[in-house]
């Protein structure tokens, strides 16, 4: 099976999404593609960039289903590690799960019971 991918967003944006047929992540419009992570990257990225947020979720999405292009990229501060990168917006068939992503009290993230 295909490695799944994770991106975390907020309500509201896969919401948008939803109605509108497709996602879109802010920075897309930004620097060109949506960031995302695999299972073994989303924690750190989670805690490093979102910690304390509240109102996330977790996109689980299948590669194969994606008409987007996918490219994985040197990450900007760590040029040894790649990031999956989508570059252009994600069609909600490639969207295969989703979970809530809230952080615990000390506002640190782990992974949603369903993903574990």
């Amino acid at each position: 099976m295909t490695e799944l991918l994770f991106h975390i967003t907020t309500y509201t944006a896969w919401s948008a999404g939803q109605k509108s047929g497709e996602y879109r992540a802010d920075s897309l419009g930004q620097v060109g593609f949506i960031h995302f992570s695999k299972a073994a990257q989303v924690l750190r990225v989670a805690n490093d960039y979102y910690a304390g947020q509240q109102g996330l979720l977790i996109l689980l999405v299948d590669p194969s289903k994606l008409k987007a292009e996918l490219r994985w990229d040197p990450s900007s501060d760590q040029a040894d590690e790649l990031f999956p990168h989508i570059y252009g917006p994600v069609n909600l068939e490639a969207v295969v799960d989703v979970f809530d992503f809230e952080p615990g009290p000390d506002g640190k993230f782990s992974l949603p019971a369903g993903m574990k």
